[in-house]
């Protein structure tokens, strides 16, 4: 679950220096990109419009004939656009994929892929660790799953910016049991989930404590917290049933910020996912100490850009979230000393 875009003046310890003090050549460091894909909260009315004709559009054709339901709808149209957290996961992984197929032959294999919670999903696939038609069934399930304790609970999320995490747990703690940290993002940007009643106390505690500001997401659930606990038990289920491959490159674990180069333990840390926190910041400060000079945004918006802008400043970002931006990276790197190698479509 993202955060909405903010950009502020200001570092954490230590970014600077994992970030490096100058840039490289941006074609140079576009060659060594983490691509990252969006999660919930990225979406909006028809944000599947721009990829409607476009070659990249056979996934939405197959997600339908794979989950027996129509999808282009809640990508096309403002009147059909999607609400329920089954058919907004759906979308959102729908719009990724479809992103991370354009931008495939142009950036060749990235350095590392990683997710922002849904977003997860959409790395292991974009890695080959799921294929395509395994992939739109885990999200539907999870959308399902996920949907089911939260239409059974009266509870939500709430980016928290202006406040370090140190000050984000003590305004937690205005409600014990009730509101945690969901999603670390960014220096001064906290995601807090918990139960309506319980976040209207942090959010009073928080603003005491000096949050400049205090925004309610729309996203009916408080997922990465013990709230989401009915949802693990299913969800672990299904994820029995499938077999994980070995990652092309790895992939970043949201729960521990580490690179996994292996596919087996993937159904573990999926299930454990649901309970527990984004370490989202701590992924991308990970990524730069490791040589990652560039992150790449596979999908609706720009959330992932924004937030990297404020974490690692160094870094180039870039946003694949339609044909034309993914044609104008084409451009960019044609520019550069050496051409991308091209690679088979996802889901072909």
């Amino acid at each position: 679950m993202a955060a909405e875009q903010i950009v502020e003046p200001g570092l954490s310890d230590g970014t600077r220096e994992a970030a490096g003090d100058s840039r490289d050549d941006p074609a140079e460091a576009l060659r060594h990109a983490a691509v990252a894909f969006p999660g919930q909260g990225s979406q909006e009315p028809c944000m599947g419009a721009a990829w409607y004709g476009h070659p990249a559009w056979h996934l939405v054709e197959r997600a339908e004939e794979v989950l027996g339901r129509p999808l282009a709808p809640y990508l096309l149209s403002a009147d059909d656009a999607p609400t329920a957290t089954r058919d907004v996961q759906v979308s959102v992984f729908l719009t990724s994929l479809m992103a991370w197929e354009a931008l495939r032959p142009v950036l060749g294999t990235p350095v590392v892929f990683f997710g922002h919670s849904l977003g997860q999903l959409s790395a292991l696939t974009a890695a080959g660790v799921l294929g395509f038609d395994d992939g739109i069934r885990l999200v539907a399930h999870r959308g399902d799953v996920t949907d089911e304790v939260c239409r059974r609970q009266s509870a939500g999320m709430a980016a928290v910016l202006g406040l370090d995490r140190e000050h984000a747990v003590w305004a937690c703690g205005a409600a014990p049991g009730e509101c945690w940290i969901a999603n670390d993002n960014a220096p001064g940007q906290i995601v807090l989930a918990g139960t309506d009643a319980g976040l209207r106390r942090v959010e009073a505690r928080a603003r005491e404590l000096g949050a400049r500001k205090v925004i309610r997401l729309e996203i009916a659930g408080a997922f990465h917290t013990p709230l989401m606990l009915a949802a693990v038990d299913p969800f672990a289920a299904h994820l029995r049933t499938l077999s994980f491959a070995a990652p092309s490159r790895p992939v970043v674990s949201n729960a521990d910020a580490l690179p996994v180069e292996s596919g087996a333990v993937w159904a573990r840390l999926l299930a454990e996912h649901l309970i527990s926190p984004v370490s989202w910041r701590s992924s991308q400060l990970g990524l730069a100490r490791q040589g990652v000079r560039s992150l790449v945004e596979a999908g609706h918006g720009s959330t992932l850009t924004g937030i990297a802008r404020r974490t690692v400043p160094q870094w180039e970002t870039r946003n694949a979230d339609s044909p034309e931006a993914v044609a104008a990276l084409a451009e960019e790197l044609a520019s550069g000393p050496a051409q991308a190698p091209v690679a088979e479509p996802v889901g072909r």
